[in-house]
């Protein structure tokens, strides 16, 4: 592990987004994604042709699923604080970006642009949906004489508490670093020859967004925050008993910390349970590192599937 030396992102100024607000994906049927997403403990809101997603704690819309030809990620929105919005756009045309003007059916805030692997993102005022502390999993050893688990036809059913990240495919991972450095304001957490990872500079978890490898952009996985290890093994049971049975863990990755379980949603990409990922306050001097791949990806759990890291948007 070695740090990467020269790295000075535009954030270090103290200029950048501090959340990411939502993530919109397109899928060719309403129905097969609102079955998957409710089972995987959203609550879902169905509007017209598109579907909110959020968890049950929180009023914040995560996600958006939309009506489209095929599966495909529409585009990222991020959140940054009233006050800064116009110096990240000064500083986006000062860079060169072209700035868009909102696509059909959406309203914004904020500034539309596309990163260097044609990825539409958003820049928006909204209000801080990182958390501001680590939010841990919460498990203890019963004491003794007291069972530790509950009878398992009590157990309330398991919801996500909030959205953690994305990862992201990308051409080019150093241009992908260097884009959402210089423009959107964002951290190098740590990386390795074919994923990157990235946090707030507000403070957030380890990171919000990640890139992958791969010859075209496109959605890998959104990743849920749980309570703790119990509610991943019991959201993963959950979901196997109602046909979702593809995915990967139980396990815990490197980077990030955070223990896991991946379920493949109905067009190839995921969605993670997870939980006690590391946290990066923003007065943390957090040294960002070059790992080896096989220091990368995970500390134990099974082998993940073959086609794991296959980009079926590409």
């Amino acid at each position: 592990m070695t740090a990467i030396r020269g790295y000075v992102p535009a954030a270090a100024t103290g200029l950048g987004v501090h959340s990411l607000d939502r993530f919109v994906l397109t899928v060719p049927d309403l129905g097969i994604a609102e079955r998957f997403y409710s089972e995987f403990g959203l609550d879902v809101m169905r509007s017209g042709n598109a579907l909110a997603l959020k968890t049950f704690s929180q009023d914040q819309q995560w996600g958006l699923v939309v009506e489209g030809k095929r599966k495909k990620l529409h585009h990222l929105s991020f959140g940054c604080y009233p006050d800064d919005l116009p110096y990240l756009q000064e500083r986006a045309e000062e860079s060169g970006v072209e700035i868009l003007d909102p696509p059909q059916g959406f309203e914004s805030n904020g500034f539309w642009c596309r990163d260097p692997s044609n990825l539409l993102i958003e820049i928006k005022v909204a209000a801080k949906s990182s958390p501001d502390h680590k939010t841990s999993g919460i498990w203890s050893s019963s004491p003794e004489g007291i069972a530790g688990a509950p009878i398992r036809s009590n157990v309330p059913r398991v919801r996500p508490r909030r959205l953690s990240h994305v990862l992201v495919f990308t051409p080019n991972i150093g241009q992908a670093v260097d884009f959402y450095s210089n423009i959107v304001g964002l951290r190098l957490s740590d990386r390795s020859d074919r994923v990157a990872f990235m946090h707030a500079i507000h403070g957030s978890d380890h990171h919000i967004v990640a890139f992958a490898q791969s010859p075209a952009p496109g959605l890998h996985h959104c990743s849920w925050d749980m309570g703790g290890i119990d509610d991943i093994g019991l959201g993963a049971m959950h979901m196997a008993g109602n046909g979702y049975t593809k995915g990967w863990g139980f396990g815990r990755h490197v980077l990030g910390s955070n223990y896991f379980h991946y379920v493949q949603d109905p067009w190839g990409s995921y969605a993670e349970y997870s939980c006690d990922i590391d946290y990066i306050p923003a007065t943390c001097p957090w040294e960002a590192s070059e790992h080896q791949p096989e220091d990368s990806f995970y500390l134990w759990g099974p082998s993940p599937p073959d086609d794991f890291t296959l980009n079926r948007e590409a």
